[in-house]
């Protein structure tokens, strides 16, 4: 979105023409308002399909005639995710490094006094401006240009948080590693660290979180987060007073119907204990505990056994509930055996199924085109191997 778009969406008639088009699909407006040279009609379509995208991602929010574009949109925090890392942090004053839409900003103002916002797009950041004046946040200040030189302006301990959320695009591409992002928060770790105690560093649920520390010396706790069984995000908290050499806390937050977290400084993958033979109820963990490799410490918590060495499927005699994840009723476990298991599907009479394969040799698409399984979300067909090795199939089904 450029300048000059976004203040002629702030014109009241352009404002009352999008909202009278708020259920048209977004093409058909903009055929339909073609050729009218006194509209933005590119800008007023992007704001009717970003308004229907917004409604599912940030549900409160998007109550108010909120601005958007796609790309800062698809890149914002859920409402749901901003919230919670917001409160992680609180104090008198604290900077977020990359403004963007400025949805985490939101969040962070609600624990401060006050928040500087840096942005390097303008058009960006005066639409973030825009959004905060119409809900009514009046704590935020806003810089416009390049973030590592703005921090570098202010004097040490002149904040008590900082927050960024690299670009994991630049160039058209896209990556996970901290040092390929911008700004790289590992060139800027003693930088960020003299401006402000604690850093939040929002980075990609793609990155690998073993071994961080010796990229940023004072990472404290590593947490992963995910929302309705879905890995948003890795936080990664630095701590000016942590001690390099001690590794960092690792955390899973799952925010579902009933928020879960678990934590453990320990391997969560050291002494598992592996079942004999699947029990009567099979579990997948929230992609967050998986992520976190905190899977051992849940079946440990939950006095769960792995189905085997290799992958995060564990089962029970008895079902556990509420469980952090998703939880399968087991009707048939069975030796996987390429000769027989289309014969074995038949006298089961299963034709369709969901299906679902770790450290199995088969894909699911060789599975599907192979056996002639159609798609079902009623079973669910796993794929996998036994304590000893051994490939296995279970037909399963969710209470």
């Amino acid at each position: 979105m450029t300048l000059d778009e976004l203040h002629s969406l702030l014109d009241p008639q352009v404002l009352a023409l999008i909202d009278a088009h708020a259920g048209d699909d977004p093409a058909a407006f903009a055929m339909r308002f073609h050729g009218r040279s006194d509209l933005p009609v590119r800008a007023m379509a992007e704001q009717i399909a970003c308004r229907k995208k917004a409604a599912v991602k940030l549900p409160s929010l998007s109550r108010f005639p909120l601005f958007y574009t796609r790309l800062a949109l698809e890149q914002a925090s859920g409402e749901r995710a901003a919230a919670w890392k917001a409160s992680l942090m609180q104090g008198r004053l604290a900077i977020d490094l990359t403004g963007g839409l400025g949805i985490d900003t939101l969040f962070i103002a609600r624990r401060f006094d006050e928040v500087v916002s840096c942005e390097r797009d303008e058009a960006l950041a005066r639409l973030a401006e825009a959004n905060r004046r119409e809900i009514g946040i009046a704590n935020v200040g806003t810089l416009i240009g390049d973030s590592e030189e703005l921090l570098a302006g202010y004097a040490d301990d002149s904040f008590d948080w900082l927050f960024v959320d690299p670009a994991r695009r630049e160039h058209g591409g896209r990556s996970a590693g901290l040092q390929q992002s911008s700004p790289d928060v590992v060139r800027l770790h003693d930088l960020m660290l003299r401006k402000a105690a604690k850093v939040c560093i929002k980075a990609s649920p793609a990155l690998e979180i073993s071994g961080l520390e010796t990229q940023l010396p004072s990472l404290s706790e590593v947490i992963v987060l995910s929302v309705d069984g879905e890995c948003k995000e890795v936080l990664l908290l630095l701590d000016r007073e942590h001690v390099a050499g001690i590794l960092p806390g690792i955390r899973a937050v799952c925010l579902g119907k009933e928020p879960f977290e678990i934590a453990s400084d320990a391997d969560g993958n050291a002494g598992k204990i592996i079942a004999d033979a699947p029990g009567a109820w099979l579990y997948e963990p929230d992609a967050a505990i998986i992520k976190a490799r905190l899977t051992g410490e849940l079946a440990r918590q939950l006095r769960l056994e792995f189905l085997n060495r290799t992958v995060d499927y564990l089962t029970s005699a008895d079902r556990v509930e509420p469980f952090p994840g998703r939880s399968f009723r087991i009707e048939e476990s069975r030796r996987f055996s390429p000769k027989s298991f289309r014969k074995e599907l038949t006298s089961l009479e299963i034709t369709n199924a969901a299906i679902q394969r770790r450290d199995f040799p088969l894909s699911v698409e060789e599975l599907r085109k192979r056996y002639k399984i159609g798609e079902s979300s009623e079973r669910f067909l796993f794929f996998t191997k036994d304590a000893s090795g051994g490939l296995v199939w279970l037909s399963c089904r969710k209470p």
